[in-house]
């Protein structure tokens, strides 16, 4: 079996992410896909196995198989957590409309480590093109700006929500270059600090419910070998 009729034959969960899914998509915004297949469990038997993520088959698709996708998800990956939260569904198998039921079984406070981990690689590639260029890369401003507002409000509200909502238009400004980089630096500082500030009073557990993913991940695979 080829890795592009796994996710074609396989997947358990599809959606729409990135601009469209945040509620930030312009004319030109592309459509990144985003899945989740289950490999049939008898290709674990062999040596070599399927694998642990796939692109395509369309442009801007990519698909995790399910075990790595809730590994990365358990460990509180930003782009894996925000999957399970699109707005724009586009495939959800019985399976599939479980794995969406255990969203809150990803949540913990590891969020906080590992969106800020992420934050930081970014901004150090913004400033990297503010120091060659004179000016960061707008659409990724922005899209960190949300990324930070999304994971200073998991921490507030315990619930992981991507729309851009109210800050939508700033954000499309940010995008557009109408704010100085000295004012999206300081926007972004202070969502550092508000999320560092929420850490101490959230209500999310200190780890996420690995048990109730696993015991998930068995009976799908035992269902997959029948």
């Amino acid at each position: 079996m080829d890795d592009l009729t796994l996710v074609r034959d396989h997947t358990i969960y599809a959606c729409v992410m990135g601009s469209r899914a945040f509620g930030l998509a312009t004319e030109a915004s592309d459509t990144d896909r985003r899945g989740v297949y289950l490999a049939p469990t008898p290709l674990f038997w062999r040596f070599d196995k399927p694998p642990a993520h796939v692109e395509g088959p369309r442009d801007e698709e990519f698909s995790w198989e399910l075990e790595r996708f809730c590994e990365l998800a358990l460990r509180a990956n930003p782009n894996v957590l925000e999957c399970l939260h699109s707005p724009l569904v586009e495939r959800a198998t019985p399976l599939g409309e479980e794995l969406l039921s255990l969203r809150g079984a990803f949540l913990s406070r590891r969020a906080h480590t590992s969106f800020s981990r992420y934050a930081a690689s970014q901004h150090g590639k913004l400033l990297a093109d503010v120091r060659v260029h004179g000016a960061p890369r707008w659409k990724h401003a922005m899209h960190l700006l949300r990324l930070l507002g999304s994971g200073r409000d998991l921490l507030r509200t315990g619930r992981l929500t991507i729309d851009a909502g109210p800050d939508r238009e700033r954000l499309l400004a940010v995008r557009r270059g109408e704010l100085t980089w000295d004012e999206v630096n300081a926007w972004m500082a202070r969502l550092t600090e508000q999320a560092e500030a929420a850490l101490s009073t959230t209500s999310l557990p200190e780890d996420p419910d690995r048990a109730r993913v696993e015991d998930f991940l068995l009976r799908a695979r035992r269902t997959s070998a029948r």
